[in-house]
């Protein structure tokens, strides 16, 4: 090992000091920032890798809509079963209705689904949590979890369902009963408003509710893992005539995920500032050891040392601060993740805020996804900008003259 790199592991560690606190101070400024950048930035992470997981599964890869209705589905999932990429295919139908039992109404979003089709490219059965899939016909309803809760159903219950062509048959001076329909089961996807706002409805009994006829509202699609969605939905729009638009899950929430990854670049900017001044602090440090050891410095330049060498004993040491720091705040920061749920519940139930923390963060659950070129990142702004912290002291040492650094008191 070179003499400068071994003076500064000395001048770190030195030997018979147990607790060498201006080296532990400086490592513990870097891993706080470290430990909570890897937080925030996992957090953002883990709701953006969760946003996009339930748009994907809830919505497909890719979705086709009309200008109005699709009047042929059939046709056109067979043209979209050409395309390169096209996994699978499943009609839908969605609207508003109203819906009500034990005199609770509530207005729902209703999904109507093709049962023979939507397990290829949406899996409903997952997030079924009471009752069956199976069991959903054209005279039962699924509900979400919350809104169950809401108007007080489970399953086995029936609940009217009011279509929006009830207003549309009174002005024609004819009856239109609401519907009755059997609860056969809740699901829950772990997102606040999904669970809240959603039931589900077969697509016959959704087109007979909304007089569609044949017509559905539009087509999801599942495609190979490899394919790219984009890629995809243009390939898709080169077949399909001007009336019908493929457009990708980026694509159709684009604005939305531009504000998160806005979010995530804005929060990784502003607390890299934590560690900025935790390297002013290494640098103060550092510089005062440059004026405490200045005859030292003298004696090492008077002995053959060249400036370069001096230098890069300081250095060094900046860089062994990031590095120790950045270890023990990677540590800190995962070991936090690990816990965070328990942590968030304690608080919550502390401060009686978790229905406040649903309701306006959406997930049930706080998630967290590390993504390694956010870690990397950090990494490495962690320990370039500790290496700097000890450019300057580098410099005021290299630049001391031997002879007055010796006469120095």
């Amino acid at each position: 090992m070179p003499w400068y790199l071994y003076l500064a592991l000395k001048q770190l560690f030195p030997t018979g000091r147990r607790f060498p606190f201006f080296t532990v101070i400086s490592i513990l400024g870097v891993a706080l920032g470290v430990a909570l950048l890897i937080v925030s930035i996992s957090v953002m992470g883990g709701f953006g890798h969760e946003i996009r997981r339930m748009i994907v599964e809830t919505q497909g890869d890719v979705q086709v809509r009309a200008r109005g209705l699709i009047e042929n589905p059939a046709e056109v999932r067979a043209q979209l079963a050409q395309v390169p990429g096209v996994v699978a295919t499943t009609p839908f139908a969605e609207g508003v209705v109203l819906l009500e039992h034990a005199s609770r109404p509530a207005y729902p979003n209703v999904q109507g689904v093709s049962l023979t089709h939507v397990g290829q490219v949406i899996p409903l059965r997952r997030y079924v949590r009471m009752g069956s899939l199976d069991h959903l016909d054209d005279e039962s309803i699924i509900l979400s979890a919350q809104l169950a809760v809401a108007i007080g159903a489970r399953v086995g219950d029936t609940v009217e369902l009011y279509s929006p062509l009830l207003l549309q048959k009174l002005r024609q001076d004819e009856i239109f009963l609401p519907r009755g329909l059997r609860v056969a089961g809740i699901f829950e996807v772990g997102h606040q408003q999904l669970d809240s706002t959603v039931v589900l409805v077969t697509l016959r009994l959704m087109q007979d509710i909304y007089g569609l006829g044949g017509a559905v509202h539009g087509i999801n699609i599942k495609i190979a893992p490899d394919a790219d969605a984009d890629g995809v939905a243009r390939a898709i729009n080169r077949i399909l005539p001007d009336t019908l638009r493929a457009r990708s899950w980026a694509e159709l929430n684009q604005d939305f995920l531009f504000v998160l990854q806005l979010e995530k670049n804005m929060i990784f900017f502003l607390l890299t500032f934590i560690i900025v001044v935790s390297a002013f602090s290494v640098t103060s440090s550092l510089l005062i050891a440059v004026v405490r050891k200045t005859r030292e410095i003298g004696l090492l330049s008077a002995l053959g040392g060249k400036p370069r060498h001096v230098a890069a004993c300081f250095c060094f040491q900046g860089f062994l601060i990031g590095l120790g720091g950045t270890i023990f705040g990677l540590g800190l920061g995962f070991a936090a993740l690990h816990f965070r749920n328990d942590m968030v519940t304690a608080f919550t139930k502390l401060t009686s805020s978790e229905t406040v923390l649903a309701r306006f963060y959406q997930f049930s659950q706080l998630p967290s996804y590390s993504a390694p070129g956010d870690v990397t990142a950090i990494i490495v702004c962690s320990i370039v900008i500790s290496t700097l912290a000890g450019l300057l002291p580098a410099w005021r040492a290299a630049k001391l003259n031997p002879v007055e650094a010796l006469r120095s008191e």
